[in-house]
This record gives C-alpha cells, structure tokens and sequence, in this order.
C-alpha cells in the first residue's frame, strides 16, 4: 500500500516526472472544461434556435393567411431528405375544410377549385416551380363560393440555395363583397351624378351656384349660352358673369344681399341676347353647405319673362278698359284689392248706396264700407253683425269662384249681389236692385195661381200646351176623367206622351197608332174645333181644342 512517505520519496527520486504528469493532466483539466463550455454555449444557442423556430412557426399558424410549402433538399450539405416535402399550415386545413387537416397534399387542396380555375391554377404552380415565376391571382371554392386571394412565391437563401416554394391562401370574400357593393353604390352614384348633370343641363334657362365668396363655380349648358365662343372652364375661371343692358352684373350684388340676411331675394333685369331685348327674373337663393352654420353658398337661376311682361302690360291695357266700361254701366260694381281696400268703383255703385265721392276717393277698406251700410240701414236685419261682418271678409279668401246671393234690406228692396274673385286678388262686386223684378214675379205668379185656381174648379177637364209643345196647365178634372197621377204631369210631358197615357182606354181599338194621329191632328188642326172619342166603357168623351193668342193649344174634355 503506497504511502505518504512513498510518495514523497519517488517525488525526490524523479521530480521531472511528476511535473511532466501536472502538466498533462492540468492540460487536459483544460481540455475538457474548454469543450464543456463550449458543449454548454452551443445548447444554449441549439435553445434558443429552438424557441425562435417554434416562435416563426407559432407566428405563421396566427396568421389569417394559410400557406401550402413545397420544400426542396438543402443541395449545400448533406441533406437527409431527399425528395420534395409537401407541407400544408392548419390555417389552410382550416380555410379548406379538408379532411386530411395539415397532412393533405396539394392535389386535395386542387379538389376545391372549379374546373377553369384549376387549369389556370395548376398552370401558376408548374411556373412557380420550374422557373420560380411568382403569381397573385383571385380563385373561387367551388364548396362554399369563397373568393381566395393565391399568391405563389420563391423563397432562395443568401448562397443561392432554393428553400421552398410558397403559395399563400387568403379568403377576401368579405373584402370582395364590399368592394362589389362599393363599386355598385359607385355606379349607382355615378349615375346620379349624370342624372343630377342631364337635369341641370337640361333646364330652360341659366342656373348657376356661388361659393361663400360669391364665386361662381358651377353652371348648366343655359348659362353658357350666355357667352360666345367661351368654353366652361374660361367662364368659371374667369368668374364671366352675365350683364344687363348697361353691362352691369345682373346678380353679384342680389347675392350678396341674400347672403347677408340668408333669406331669397329676386329682381327683374333689362339683358339683350341675340339682338333682342329681353325681360329676366333673377333670383338668388341661399342655403347652408353640408347643414354648416358658418358656411352658406347661393344658387341662382335667370327666367324669361318677356312674355309675361308683354301679358302683365295687356292685362293692365284690358283691366283699365274693361274699368272704364264699367264705369258706363247701369249696374252697380265695384272692386275691392286682395288688401280689402276700394280700387275701383263706378257711379251707379254711388247713386245705389247713397256714398260720398270724396270719402270713396280716400280708398276705404271693405270694413268701413259695411259700417257705413250699416249706419244708413242699407244692410240686412242681422242678431250678431260682428259675426256677419267677420263672415264678409273672409269671404275674400274663400270664394274661389263666382257667388250670387240676395240682400234683403230694411226698407224692403232687395239687391242681388254677385261676388267674382279678381285676378290680381280681391274680390269684384256687382249690385243689382231687383225689387221691381220680383215684385213683377210675384204678380206674375199670383196670376198663375188664381188661373190654376179657376181650371181647378171647372166641371170640364182643362189641359193647356205652351208654344215649346209642353203641358204647362191641367187641372183636378183631367186626373179624375183620364186616371193620371198628379206627378206624371208635372214633368211637362208633350202632347204625344199625353195621348200615350189615355192609350188605356183604347184597348178595343185595332189600330192605336192611327188613331193617335188623328187625335193629334184634329187637335192642331185650324178647322177641326170639336171631336168625338169612344172609350171601351163604351162613354163618349167630347174633345175641343182652341189655338190661344201666344201660341198656346187649350184642350177641353167633356164627358157625354
């Protein structure tokens, strides 16, 4: 057994050598801790490979793109895998549907195209991987009308090695149905634009729109007119404006004004075009851009009215003439304006109320005109005269057309009012006295009733033809002898439809047309005065008709 005293002696016997042993074995002490350390930095550096390689591939599987990988042999080294490997993400598994999930090759993820789509797919891929030409084009899954985004690239190393060949798959059916609905709300707006376009353009006369510094910057195809040899773009970049007679702006100023208190002002301008002198309304309307308060453009437009102007010109001419012979009538008239104030009046309207020229001169309003009626008991007899003026003057914004009415007044005349709506506004009123009329009316109508009364108690029946061929009297004993309701002879029938209803009676007789005629002609006959008629009651029925002095045929039934 060796010793401490052994040691020490074979130390002092051959010292080199254990120096020599220190050595060595102090160099391979080195040796190892320096590949120890080095077989440590290397795991640490093989770790975080790892966790990077984990970390890229944790980031592809999030990303909303699935790829499909065709992976080629490293040629630089000695690479165990020989043949292409085919990879497939989870994202595209996913995306796809497919069965096979990550393991699925390329040629079941080809399953899901249409058959054009395929050729033209499968053309893309064979490009990629023979000459590393890249695509990007749209597809659509044929399962369930996805609309995929491929993109197909080559993906080298620095030293030239060719690494993969990546296609990446990305679904853009939401994005491709928004931009469909995009590109149709485009379309439709564009439409718009060109209806908005052909209706401006297309409007009779000048339309134009200023900006909040009263700048023209749109017009219509009228508004060019305007300008010779001028094209649109040197009118609104010029800021060309149409003048009147004198050269003048016609609307600049309006605008301003309109601008100002925000609120539509028009005017009536003097412009010469094409030679001619013409007669212009121009108007200049405000309103707030995009519902801003701060900002507010102007659109103005420019109307002929050279024919409305020539037709105001002869309405006044016609107005003043069809005046003046009113003025000359016999018939009260008089108009009231649309502010019930006395515009005109002629002197029948004086003599008829009994007015002062000089108070009618002063214009006086249709109130104080009723008032005074009133004073002079020239009014009808009403309980509440502040209802029934109140009713007067509405009258002049509710009567639309022509109204007559009669006045009857205290001292027992009675006016019959005709009430016409006048053109400009107001009312025209006409007054006529026609209590002699119907005076003579009621005359007339006591004398009807008294001859009705003595028809009425006549023995014989009594039937009387005005000169127009209808029944205008018969009394109480034609109903009776002839069977005939009161209220067939109150439609006025002619003398035929009268023998019609006797036709009952004559029911033995083969030939009532005949017959007819003759009762007929012997009743207009001049000579023939009195006449025969048997009945099937076998009664005889004397006939006798007499031609009156207006031209009237009385007939006269007496029974035998």
């Amino acid at each position: 057994m060796m010793t401490r005293e052994l040691l020490i002696d074979m130390y002092y016997a051959a010292p080199e050598l254990w120096y020599a042993l220190a050595s060595v074995f102090f160099i391979l002490v080195s040796i190892a801790l320096y590949y120890w350390y080095n077989y440590l930095k290397m795991q640490q550096k093989n770790y975080f490979l790892n966790r990077d390689r984990e970390r890229y591939a944790e980031t592809l599987y999030a990303s909303k793109d699935g790829y499909f990988a065709f992976i080629y042999p490293d040629e630089k080294i000695d690479d165990p895998r020989k043949n292409i490997v085919e990879h497939c993400s989870r994202r595209l598994a996913v995306m796809l549907n497919l069965p096979d999930g990550t393991k699925s090759s390329f040629e079941d993820i080809l399953k899901n195209f249409y058959k054009d789509d395929l050729k033209r797919l499968q053309k893309y891929i064979d490009l990629l991987r023979e000459d590393g030409v890249s695509f990007d084009d749209e597809f659509v899954i044929k399962n369930n009308n996805k609309r995929l985004r491929l993109s197909g690239m080559r993906i080298n190393g620095i030293d030239g090695n060719i690494y993969c060949d990546m296609v990446w798959f990305r679904d853009i059916s939401l994005e491709s149905q928004t931009i469909t609905e995009l590109e149709s709300e485009k379309r439709n707006w564009f439409k718009q634009i060109i209806q908005l376009e052909d209706l401006i353009n297309n409007i009779p006369y000048p339309v134009w729109m200023r900006d909040d510094k009263l700048n023209i910057f749109q017009i219509n195809k009228k508004y060019i007119e305007f300008f010779e040899n001028k094209s649109r773009e040197d009118i609104l970049l010029n800021h060309l404006e149409i003048t009147n007679v004198n050269g003048e702006n016609i609307s600049r100023n309006l605008a301003f004004l309109a601008h100002s208190i925000n609120k539509t002002k028009k005017q009536t301008v003097n412009i010469i075009k094409n030679g001619e002198r013409k007669v212009y309304e121009v108007v200049e309307s405000p309103f707030h851009v995009e519902d801003s308060l701060d900002k507010i453009y102007t659109v103005g437009t420019l109307i002929d009215i050279t024919e409305l102007d020539d037709f105001k010109r002869n309405l006044k001419i016609h107005q003043n003439a069809h005046l003046e012979i009113m003025g000359k009538l016999g018939t009260a008239f008089a108009v009231f304006d649309q502010n019930q104030k006395l515009a005109f009046y002629n002197k029948a309207f004086t003599l008829l109320w009994k007015l002062d020229d000089v108070w009618l001169e002063q214009q006086p309003n249709y109130s104080s005109f009723l008032d005074i009626l009133r004073e002079k008991r020239l009014l009808p007899e009403v309980p509440d005269y502040l209802a029934f003026k109140n009713g007067e003057q509405e009258d002049f914004s509710k009567i639309i057309e022509t109204k007559e009415d009669m006045l009857h007044l205290p001292n027992e005349q009675t006016i019959r009012r005709v009430r016409i709506p006048h053109p400009m506004g107001g009312l025209v009123f006409a007054y006529e006295d026609v209590s002699d009329k119907l005076a003579t009316r009621r005359a007339y109508n006591a004398l009807l009733a008294v001859q009705q009364e003595t028809l009425d108690n006549l023995f014989d029946a009594v039937v009387i033809f005005g000169a127009d061929g209808h029944l205008n009297f018969f009394n109480q004993a034609y109903l009776t002898l002839w069977q005939i309701d009161n209220g067939i002879l109150e439609q006025d029938p002619t003398l035929s439809e009268l023998i019609d209803m006797q036709q009952k009676f004559f029911t033995k007789v083969d030939d009532w047309k005949g017959l007819k005629n003759d009762i007929i002609n012997h009743i207009r006959s001049f000579t023939t005065k009195t006449f025969i008629l048997n009945r099937n009651d076998i009664d005889q029925v004397e006939v006798m008709s007499k031609n009156l002095s207006d031209g009237s045929i009385m007939i006269t039934y007496k029974k035998l």
